[in-house]
């Protein structure tokens, strides 16, 4: 079996570091700081876990990508997932070609009209003839606990996991690599798996992969998002859905805020943000944490015309960090003995499970990774 250094301790890492683990590698996780911490995109105990894909490439992942979530609750005791439903709508959205993918699949769901669902969920308002799909199996990733849950189980199979290790360098050492922090301390290895999240664009050009594989790699943006929570007008007696909504030309987002923003009593709000509408950052050692005003302003003004069961005004905010190739199809390529990742954090969360399995095959040699996740094989984009 082979030695393994993984570069950062977010979802993907963690997944990674333990399915490796797991097939009796040796593994060493080095983290720039503590895993799942609030400068990367793995913080928090609220993400989206939908099916809603106008490609059946995806939505037949999150089918696989949901068993790996079941087995890794199994396996570690942890409640990682809770079921609320989600809810699609807006006319870019297209409920209807979403639901005609979910009936080829087989994902349980029904197109609604909007009269429909302002009946069932009151305390939403979804405007237009466009139709709103619902899909009950989805639900809501506490991504802190599983990075926590799945390091854990790494460790159990005998993996290090070593915190405050920031990487200045990956450099070849014999038949392997030496990875070094800015401190000088290293670790060597046979094999090293990159994935740094919002990080990598300062890590890329430096690793010792060949000039054809960092040329053909996909260009990463990295967005400095905005989210904000909004209490609800009353307790709610039955958990909030998920949903994705276009209107008035962004993309909206919104999920229960889980203890991302508690309230006293344990009570918390709706999380909602605009999908890419921050603003893009060299990496994520560029990020400042700053909430833009008029992004303030204008999810404001959504919730006001389009959430009527919560108080319109947000009483917690915070930024975070989407990493986004153009297509917004993952990375999963290497070559020499270099795996680099990328998942797009913006619909990457859902994934974590079955990605690390993905990479840790691709890594150590037993299968090479989905075609459209190599470099150079992307077919496409599944919309956000």
């Amino acid at each position: 079996m082979s030695t393994f250094v993984v570069v950062g301790a977010g979802l993907v890492g963690a997944a990674t570091a333990w399915q490796l683990a797991r097939r009796g590698h040796e593994v060493t996780v080095l983290e720039r700081d503590t895993p799942a911490n609030a400068m990367g995109s793995s913080h928090g105990s609220a993400r989206i876990l939908r099916y809603g894909y106008a490609d059946p490439f995806y939505v037949r992942m999150v089918v696989d990508a949901r068993r790996e979530w079941d087995e890794l609750e199994r396996l570690s005791g942890e409640r990682l997932f809770t079921r609320t439903g989600s809810l699609d709508a807006g006319a870019a959205r297209d409920p209807a070609a979403l639901a005609a993918v979910f009936a080829e699949v087989g994902v349980d769901h029904e197109l609604l009209t909007p009269s429909e669902a302002a009946a069932r969920w009151p305390r939403l308002r979804f405007a237009g003839g466009a139709g709103v799909l619902w899909h009950p199996a989805a639900g809501v990733v506490d991504a802190e606990t599983a990075v926590s849950a799945m390091l854990r189980l790494a460790r159990a199979e005998g993996a290090r996991v070593e915190t405050g290790r920031p990487v200045a360098s990956v450099e070849r050492a014999g038949a392997g690599y030496r990875v070094a922090g800015p401190d000088g301390r290293a670790v060597e290895a046979e094999k090293v798996v990159v994935a740094a999240g919002g990080w990598l664009p300062d890590l890329l050009g430096g690793l010792p992969l060949p000039e054809a594989f960092l040329s053909a790699f996909p260009p990463l943006q990295v967005m400095q998002e905005h989210v904000f929570h909004f209490p609800y007008r009353e307790a709610p007696s039955e958990t909030w859905p998920t949903f994705i909504h276009t209107e008035a030309a962004m993309l909206v987002y919104g999920l229960p805020g889980g203890r991302d923003a508690a309230l006293p009593g344990g009570r918390s709000g709706q999380k909602v943000a605009v999908f890419n509408g921050g603003r893009p950052v060299r990496s994520a050692a560029a990020q400042d944490g700053a909430i833009d005003r008029a992004s303030r302003e204008r999810i404001t003004a959504y919730a006001r015309r389009a959430l009527p069961g919560v108080v319109p005004e947000p009483y917690a905010e915070t930024t975070c960090l989407f990493t986004n190739t153009p297509t917004e199809d993952f990375v999963v390529d290497g070559a020499d003995g270099i795996t680099v990742a990328s998942p797009c954090s913006g619909h990457g969360a859902k994934f974590a499970p079955l990605l690390g399995r993905i990479i840790a095959e691709s890594a150590a040699g037993e299968r090479a990774a989905p075609d459209r996740f190599r470099v150079g094989g992307g077919r496409g984009a599944p919309p956000p």
